[in-house]
Order: structure tokens, then C-alpha cells, then sequence
């Protein structure tokens, strides 16, 4: 068995003490890695010894599933579909915007080793919020590069991302009134546990660069009320709204009704919490790969709107899934990835 550990934001953490799903261990004390799924598993694990450090050297290289060996939980045809469902869902006034999403998966060539995967990554894709936790019964390796929430004390800030392209010029018109609109559900949703008056967007539809594509970033700053901890933050703002759609409510029941598979840590938080200090870094769980009972998986998707083209909207999910499905595929060096991912499972 390996020794858990986990990595995130340049900390390297070992000696795990205990392993809780209970959030308000977060308003207690110590360093802690957490991970939330998207339907809401949550599993916090504390470290006695955390230190700045860059990542390990692994056991060994990364050997990864073959290229063509993915499966997609929707292929083309099914997703277009649902893309088309979802914008039948607006025309009847149902849902303004709501994300779809699938999972691929695939087994690698021989037992996988996160660290191994973190360092690929690493070097081929490196990102903000990158992390890696390796624990019992959990495997979780993450490029990400959407903040959900950040803590300093009581400020809380959400940097949620709606638009991506190759470039700034390939943003669409639709994606800034997207991306509004989860502005505003992030706000509403920072709204129910902060000071009033307090919430803020400091900036609005910025363009980011990340390895291989571009992304529309905003941000959303807030002052937490007195008495709000943890588990009432998470109610208040989970699932995060860049992942699910506008309303909410409405968006979550779309999403359970058109995947065909839980999206686990993918779409849900992945980051570090500091309890003893009062600061956090949780990153939306997007460019992430989770291990489980020998198979990994990863997840794309894209948000929709009444303005989408279903075969545009496959075609992003092609786009943010090339990259990091192509780094984790095989065992050399290239980035190169895979012709489709789009194969059914």
C-alpha cells in the first residue's frame, strides 16, 4: 500500500492523522485535503506534516491507457442530443443555461500511480490549482484551473469560468451572457451566508491563457457572516455554479436526467483547507482524473445555452478533454492526444 499524501498549491502534505466527511471539521484545527464530489461524498483527510515543497519523484514513469482505449459515457450522437434536449428545456422556460457533461474512462497499462500522473501533468499541462491526494480509497489528480472558493479570514472569493476557445478570438457572442449569468448565481449564492452589502465582482469576463486553449474568467468577492462555518458555506454554493447551470435547482434536475453517470470528484472541489490559519483554496474539480477499482476516469462538458450548436458544444468538450486525455494516454513523453474521445461506452 502507498503512503497517503497529497499536494496542492506548492504544500506538500504526509502523515495522515484521520479521515472525516464531516465539513465542520474544517472550522476546527490543522491542515486538511479535501474532496467533494459532485453529487456531495465529502471526504477531508488532516496531515500532521505539511511543508512547502515541489512534488516527489515517483517509483517510476507514468503508464497510461492507450489513446483509443477511452470510453465515453455519451458518444457524439447522444450528446448532441442532449444538447438539443436542454435547449428544448429553455425554449419552455425551464432552465436559462445548464451544463452536460460526460466521463471517460479506461484502464491503464498496469496499477496506476498518481504521483506519477501528477508529474505529467505537471510538465505538460501545469495549471493554478493542481493537486494530487492519494489516500485510502481515494485517488484524485487535478489540473483545474477555476477557483470555487478561496478564504482569507472572512473573505471569501469564487473566480467561476464560462467561455473557453483556442483563442480569444474563437470566445463565441454567447458565452459573455453565459458567463454573466453564473455571475449572478454565484452572487446570489455567496449572498445567502455573507455580510449584506458585502458581495462584489472586482473583475468581469477576463481572458485567461492555459496550455492549449483560453478561458473566460470572472470574479465574485464576498465577507462571510459571523457564525458561518464550513458545512453552511457549502450549502449555500455547492455544487459550484459553473458546473451545474441557471436556476440552479432547475439545471441540477436537467443534469441527473440527460448523464448517464455520476460524475464523482470530477465537477465537484478539490483543494486544501487551514483551519488553524482560517485560509482555503478549493478549485472546481475540472481537468481532473479520479481513480477507482483499477479504472480511470475523467470528465468534459460544456455549458448550454439557447444559443448553442450541438456540434459545437461536442466539439468543446473535445477541446478541454484533448490535452490532459492525451498526457495521461500512453507512456512517452508527447502530449499528443488521442484523434476522439467521443468512443461509447
Amino acid at each position: 500500500m502507498r503512503d497517503a499524501f497529497a499536494h496542492i498549491g506548492g504544500y506538500l502534505a504526509t502523515g495522515l492523522r484521520e479521515v472525516t466527511t464531516d465539513l465542520a471539521a474544517l472550522d476546527g484545527s490543522g491542515w486538511w485535503a479535501v474532496v467533494v464530489s459532485y453529487e456531495g461524498k465529502v471526504t477531508c483527510a488532516r496531515f500532521g506534516d505539511v511543508r512547502r515543497a515541489p512534488l516527489p519523484r515517483p517509483a517510476g514513469p507514468w503508464r497510461g491507457p492507450a489513446p483509443g482505449a477511452w470510453r465515453s459515457s455519451l458518444d457524439q450522437a447522444r450528446y448532441e442530443l442532449g444538447v438539443q434536449r436542454i435547449r428544448d428545456y429553455i425554449e419552455q422556460g425551464e432552465v436559462y443555461q445548464a451544463n452536460l457533461c460526460r466521463v471517460l474512462s479506461a484502464l491503464p497499462g498496469r496499477p496506476a500511480d498518481p504521483l506519477a500522473l501528477a508529474v505529467r501533468l505537471a510538465k505538460g499541462n501545469p495549471a493554478p490549482y493542481a493537486a494530487v491526494i492519494d489516500i485510502p480509497a481515494l485517488a484524485v489528480v487535478s489540473a483545474s484551473p477555476e477557483l470555487f472558493l478561496s478564504r482569507r479570514g472572512d473573505v471569501i472569493e469564487s473566480r467561476p469560468i464560462k467561455g473557453t476557445g483556442v483563442t480569444a478570438a474563437d470566445l463565441l457572442e454567447k458565452d459573455y451572457p453565459e458567463n454573466l449569468m453564473i455571475v449572478d448565481l454565484v452572487r446570489n449564492d455567496l449572498g445567502r451566508v455573507a455580510r449584506v452589502g458585502s458581495v462584489s465582482v472586482p473583475s468581469l469576463f477576463e481572458i485567461e491563457e492555459h496550455p492549449g486553449l483560453v478561458h473566460l474568467v470572472s470574479t465574485v468577492r464576498a465577507r462571510l457572516a459571523e457564525g458561518v462555518g464550513w458545512p453552511e458555506l457549502f450549502a449555500a454554493t455547492f455544487p459550484p455554479g459553473s458546473v451545474t447551470g441557471a436556476p440552479k435547482s432547475s439545471a441540477v434536475r436537467v443534469i441527473n436526467e440527460l448523464e448517464p453517470e455520476p460524475r464523482g470528484p470530477y465537477c465537484g472541489a478539490v483543494g486544501w483547507v487551514d483551519a488553524d490559519r482560517r485560509e482555503a483554496a478549493l478549485a472546481v474539480g475540472i481537468r481532473t482524473f479520479w481513480i477507482e477499482h483499477d479504472t480511470i476516469r475523467f470528465g468534459t462538458g460544456a455549458g448550454i445555452t439557447w444559443g448553442s450548436d450541438p456540434r459545437l458544444e461536442w466539439l468543446e468538450t473535445e477541446l478541454k478533454a484533448a490535452r490532459l486525455i492525451g498526457l495521461a494516454s500512453g507512456n512517452g513523453p508527447e502530449s499528443t492526444g488521442p484523434e476522439s474521445t467521443g468512443s461509447e461506452a
